[in-house]
């Protein structure tokens, strides 16, 4: 009688711990990028865990399909991914190979943060000959800051979805995260007001949202067509360019080949910048508010402002 009364404690100790551990079980994200798993983070506090697949000094568009990578999207109770084609390479293997239903297309788990803002750069024709085009449209999002609070909001009710238990927690933290946003937001835009209107080149056509957020104008492209290394007549043609209109900056991420821009850098005296693009694009860029703090004041101290 004493053995099954014990059992019973140890039984009973079981369940609860079980049930304990089940009430604080962190809810598993895999991110794409880096910003979305620390926009995860920022949002889910001690109730998620954030996964990003990629690294800030490498290529989204071009990720291989590991095994590990398969591993953790297996087992992601959320899916939080830029879209807009970004991922097309290797994002829907990993869905196929991973047989996760929670985050598949349709179900609640799948968050594409490009659904959530204006998606500028659609190209009215598309095809294979004009290199790595996206028909959506452009899909680095993340370059606007602004577009971080809009992505915010709809994953803070993505998560309350999910984690409904713990929907109270998601709300104070997006509401604190919020508040420290918008004024951060409008800090960068009052310090870049001496930007407005500047000329720039970038490498390749990875700052829409930027120049759309601080009115710069791009004036060429090293990349002849997206995704594809520039030829050198190409570069002569810029080069050319630069003889008769001037630019500030020649503007380029971390993960992109610095050749080209060395090239014309030397030929025309025109600085680079060499963006972080995302976190770990550099050891300053940690977190979010560093990403845009570190960007802009490189960009402020390449135009000599």
């Amino acid at each position: 009688m004493k053995i099954l009364n014990k059992l019973h404690k140890y039984m009973a100790v079981a369940v609860l711990m079980s049930l304990s551990g089940q009430a604080s079980a962190e809810l598993q994200i895999f991110a794409c990028e880096p910003e979305w798993a620390s926009l995860a983070e920022e949002l889910g506090g001690d109730k998620v865990a954030a996964y990003s697949a990629t690294t800030g000094l490498q290529d989204p568009h071009h990720i291989q399909a590991r095994p590990s990578l398969i591993a953790k999207i297996r087992n992601a109770d959320m899916l939080a991914c830029t879209g807009a084609e970004l991922e097309i390479g290797w994002l829907p293997l990993l869905l196929q190979r991973a047989s996760n239903s929670n985050i598949q297309p349709g179900k609640p788990g799948h968050f594409l943060a490009s659904e959530h803002v204006r998606l500028l750069g659609i190209a009215k024709r598309i095809d294979r000959s004009q290199g790595d085009v996206h028909a959506s449209g452009n899909p680095h999002i993340q370059t606007n800051p602004a577009n971080i609070g809009r992505i915010a909001k709809a994953m803070n009710e993505t998560l309350q979805q999910l984690d409904n238990a713990n929907a109270a927690y998601y709300q104070q933290r997006f509401d604190d995260f919020n508040r420290r946003w918008k004024v951060a937001v409008k800090k960068w835009k009052a310090m870049l007001r001496p930007l407005k209107n500047s000329d720039i080149v970038v490498h390749h056509n990875s700052w829409l949202y930027l120049q759309d957020w601080l009115d710069l104008n791009n004036v060429a492209t090293l990349e002849d067509k997206p995704g594809i290394p520039p030829t050198s007549g190409h570069l002569v043609n810029i080069l050319e360019l630069m003889k008769t209109q001037p630019v500030r900056m020649i503007v380029r991420a971390a993960y992109q080949s610095d050749r080209a821009a060395l090239w014309l850098s030397e030929k025309t005296g025109i600085p680079i910048v060499v963006l972080p693009f995302t976190i770990g694009g550099n050891e300053q860029a940690i977190d979010l508010f560093s990403l845009y703090d570190n960007t802009f004041e490189m960009m402020l101290k390449a135009a000599k402002l």
